[in-house]
């Protein structure tokens, strides 16, 4: 979903005018898109190609080879359509057409993906421009990024999104999962075209059945027994080679249909792992859960049996038309007297039950959230005797989603014996119409027998095609909701060209770097530059900008502005997976997986063997308290590492990081939640653990930091002062006054009265001496 570029595209980077392309960038400038331009202006085929990079749109005229370009603004916008078989690629500002380019459909793809990113980056600078201007605090949008008014409860934007109808023709978007099928599909239709075919034989059959057996025998004639087991036969071969025909139809259908659900299942997760951080912090696990888990088994049930039973009925209702109508024109027309009505139902119906659906799917999501909250807090939850608290949202949630279900069931429960009444009504119609025909010797009793037989199979069809109204609108709310995963682009996007890394020296620059929080600029024109090898701590009150500056480096989110780079490159050209290989992360809460010691210290490695798993434990210290567990290295941890101590959590995930031998490690106030002892353990740890490597450290206890060559003091997004421990000390800025803050504190725990003094980089503070509002003010935010 991220790169729409075809092989053609892609095999470009590597001609002559990938090479002229890369000559071109700047530095810090990243190719998000690619698209190749075949034809001329007199449609003669040619190469040329298109380019959206980081800052503009790049053209080399398939022609001339003369190349262009555009910066990107605010004011340009681009449109391709498809114009007698030929793709055009217009760009525009707001007076004027600047280029048109064309090209065949074998590149749709590639440039339906440039003409997304360009509308993205557009996007960006729509909002940086608002930001620019912005004086209050407004909101935005954590999904869209739209601007919120103020005191607005939810976003515009985002509400017309979700509450624009569903039609059913997303269900057609699954036509990409279904294609490696197309032909089980195939013979699926042929083998359900058959199938039906040999259930119209039956009926066609009673017309001689009672044309020259059994009214013939009324009239006194003889049976003709021969004759008897002829058409007897008959039906009974009809039957069985139409239970036949269904087994395999059925039976290739719902294969089928299954792997199509297991694809969508794991396209859709694998979908969720390549989205950015900022997704997640929009969405709830437990609807998530709902649309991988519950949306695609509907829309498996709805492919394996609704869709099959749909093309059934279509098939038996166009071939017993063809039959009624083949057998007498008015009697058939007769027939369809009920059909407007019921289309009219249908339609109106539809509707209702589409918007009802969506409801009860947005309303079930809260019940699955309600659970993915509570379970995993179970713990807290009993600390606070909170049960009867959670029962009741679970409650109000099942209730509501309850309500919503309800409502649905209002409208089908009437939509239903409606039209049953209408075919039982249209079946009377021609019974009186036959019988009519029948009095005055037009069809033989014979003929309307099998005439009524047709009927009862057309109207129980026609009656099952409206049940199916309801799945398929189920089917589509459940599609929607699994393509708005799909078609989200994470904002972490991987560079069409991605630089390959070779060794890596672990040297990390960050040259005007500024980042956003919605509306709230949370670094600024941020620049430092880290040797290889070097240990730089992170220091300043919550709030200062350290965790994002981390996340930054992780690159879980991208710069607003400027550029983070490693060994030179930035980080923005390098692939996303192969850059991230390269780092280690230490959590202030390490996150540990159901399953053994060893698989979660193998989990960035997880080949590993045994003797490398044990290496990696003994670096971080852990050997000793696994083999005190009851099974070792293969004791099963609890899910997020219940049964494990807060310390012995830690060390595993120390030892995770360990094995992979990143170049580059951070450390996020890694022994902020553990008592002394503890500390030390992992101090330990972490002190082989930092050996030779690229180190950024943030640590709530200011003492932990000693040891770094440089400590890095931020304050609202900007960095305020850097050094060793030592001359920052005695600065006696800012660093000097965080320390001091946190030293009066332990003092303040320590001695409930009377005057403290703290000895640090060979000097005596008075700490009572130190401004009491800042001391107690930085204390407080520490």
């Amino acid at each position: 979903m991220q790169n729409h570029q075809s092989a053609d595209a892609s095999a470009f980077f590597a001609g002559p005018l990938g090479a002229e392309l890369r000559a071109k960038l700047n530095t810090q400038e990243n190719v998000l898109a690619v698209a190749p331009v075949d034809l001329g202006a007199d449609l003669r085929f040619a190469s040329g190609l298109i380019a959206l990079t980081s800052q503009r749109i790049l053209v080399a005229d398939p022609t001339t080879r003369q190349w262009s370009e555009w910066a990107l603004a605010t004011d340009l916008s681009v449109r391709f359509y498809d114009h007698g078989g030929v793709g055009n690629l217009e760009l525009h500002d707001t007076t004027q057409r600047l280029g048109l380019w064309r090209m065949t459909l074998t590149h749709q793809t590639a440039v339906l993906g440039l003409v997304q990113k360009f509308e993205q980056q557009r996007e960006r600078l729509l909002r940086n421009e608002a930001y620019q201007h912005l004086e209050d605090e407004r909101a935005h949008c954590q999904v869209c990024g739209t601007l919120l008014p103020p005191d607005a409860e939810e976003c515009p934007a985002c509400a017309r999104q979700n509450n624009a109808p569903t039609s059913s023709w997303v269900l057609l978007r699954l036509w990409r999962f279904a294609e490696p099928y197309k032909m089980q599909l195939l013979l699926g239709f042929v083998l359900t075209l058959l199938s039906t075919a040999a259930h119209m034989v039956a009926p066609y059959l009673t017309i001689p059945l009672m044309d020259k057996i059994l009214i013939p025998f009324q009239n006194g004639e003889k049976i003709d027994k021969s004759l008897v087991m002829f058409y007897l036969g008959a039906l009974l071969v009809s039957a069985l080679v139409a239970w036949v025909l269904g087994w395999a139809r059925t039976f290739v259908l719902a294969r089928v249909s299954e792997r199509i659900g297991a694809n969508l299942r794991t396209t859709t997760y694998n979908h969720l792992l390549k989205l950015s951080l900022d997704f997640y912090g929009s969405k709830r696990t437990g609807d998530l859960m709902a649309r991988i888990g519950a949306e695609t088994d509907r829309i498996n049930l709805f492919l394996s049996l609704n869709a099959l039973d749909f093309a059934t009925d279509v098939l038996m209702i166009v071939m017993t038309s063809v039959i009624l109508f083949s057998i007498n024109p008015w009697l058939a027309l007769v027939t369809l007297v009920p059909l407007p009505f019921i289309a009219w139902m249908i339609h109106t119906v539809r509707d209702k039950l589409r918007t009802g659906f969506e409801k009860i799917d947005r309303v079930w999501s809260e019940v699955t959230n309600v659970l993915a909250d509570t379970i995993p807090g179970i713990r807290v939850v009993k600390a606070f005797a909170q049960e009867q608290r959670e029962a009741d949202r679970f409650a109000h949630a099942n209730q509501v989603n309850l309500e919503a279900n309800d409502r649905v069931n209002k409208t089908w429960s009437l939509f239903t014996p409606t039209v049953t009444l209408l075919t039982e009504i249209g079946l009377l119609i021609v019974w009186a119409f036959g019988i009519y025909l029948v009095a005055n010797e037009k069809i033989t009793v014979g003929i309307l027998t099998a005439f009524i037989a047709y009927i009862g199979r057309f109207y129980t069809r026609l009656d099952s095609m409206s049940r199916i109204v309801s799945v398929t609108q189920k089917a589509a709310a459940g599609a929607k909701r699994i393509f708005d995963i799909l078609d989200h682009v994470s904002n972490v996007p991987d560079p069409a060209n991605p630089v390959k890394l070779g060794k890596v020296q672990g040297a990390i620059t960050m040259e005007n770097v500024g980042f956003r929080y919605g509306s709230r600029s949370v670094i600024k024109d941020l620049n430092l530059q880290i040797r290889p090898g070097e240990m730089i701590g992170l220091v300043g009150h919550s709030g200062s900008g350290k965790s994002t500056l981390v996340n930054l480096i992780s690159r879980f989110y991208d710069v607003t502005d400027g550029s983070i780079q490693l060994d030179g490159v930035d980080v923005r050209r390098i692939a996303v997976s192969d850059y991230r290989s390269n780092i280690g992360l230490v959590l202030q809460e390490p996150f540990l997986f159901f399953g053994t010691i060893a698989e979660n210290i193998a989990y960035g490695k997880p080949h590993a063997t045994r003797e490398e798993i044990v290496a990696a434990a003994r670096a971080a210290h852990a050997h000793e308290f696994i083999l005190r567990l009851p099974h070792g290295y293969d004791s099963l941890v609890g899910e997020r590492g219940q049964g494990l101590s807060g310390g012995e959590r830690q060390r595993i995930s120390i030892a995770r990081a360990l094995l992979i031998d990143p170049r580059i490690l951070i450390l996020d106030e890694a022994t902020s939640a553990v008592d002394t002892e503890t500390e030390k353990e992992i101090q330990r740890a972490l002190d082989n653990l930092v050996q030779g490597r690229t180190t950024i450290a943030i640590a709530h206890r200011l003492s932990t930091l000693r040891k770094a060559d440089r400590l890095v003091v931020m304050d609202r997004g900007e960095i305020v002062e850097v050094g060793p421990h030592d001359e920052l000390m005695a600065k006696e800025g800012a660093y000097w006054r965080l320390y001091m803050a946190q030293a009066r504190r332990a003092e303040e725990d320590a001695e409930a009265a009377g005057v403290a003094t703290v000895r640090a980089a060979g000097v005596t503070y008075d700490v009572q001496a130190i401004p009491k509002t800042n001391a107690e003010s930085l204390n407080d935010n520490a």
